[in-house]
């Protein structure tokens, strides 16, 4: 199995920005994007403008914190945003419906540790990290799926 793997540095929230919109734009209904990363590392402003890059009319984007899945009507499919962070077993994914979500929909799922063996692996993860500067942040991207290499190609360019 190739693991695929890039390393980038983002400058700014509005690089941070950019490059969700830029992924966004590769996502199709089965796509899941493990968000990886401590608190305050940028999980939650990738995934809110990346999902307000795919809505057709932008609408606010809260954290899922404590409701834990926000869905959205994207125009390719469902968008569910998923903060597992308040969790504590596997099972309770299962309940929210996120396994059946992983098929039909494009998923963004921070805290994905707490997925455990439902992890898909198909999955893009982005592991972000923080850096000394105050809004930079330095991201991973790894993926096992051939899917992925397109979008690998296109961000190392």
């Amino acid at each position: 199995m190739t693991v695929l793997q890039l390393s980038l540095d983002l400058s700014s929230a509005d690089a941070t920005r950019q490059l969700a919109m830029r992924i966004g734009t590769t996502l199709t209904p089965g796509d899941v994007v493990l968000l990886e990363g401590p608190i305050g590392a940028g999980k939650t402003h990738f995934a809110r403008s990346l999902i307000q890059s795919l809505l057709p009319i932008v609408e606010d984007v809260p954290s899922p914190t404590f409701t834990l899945v926000q869905v959205y009507d994207g125009p390719k499919s469902e968008i569910w945003h998923a903060d597992l962070y308040r969790l504590s077993a596997p099972d309770e994914v299962v309940e929210l419906g996120l396994t059946d979500a992983f098929e039909e929909a494009i998923c963004l799922v921070e805290w994905p540790d707490r997925l455990a063996e439902l992890q898909p692996e198909n999955a893009l993860t982005l592991s972000f990290a923080l850096a000394e500067e105050e809004d930079r942040r330095q991201l991973t991207l790894s993926a096992t799926a051939p899917r992925w290499s397109d979008l690998f190609e296109s961000l190392s360019e």
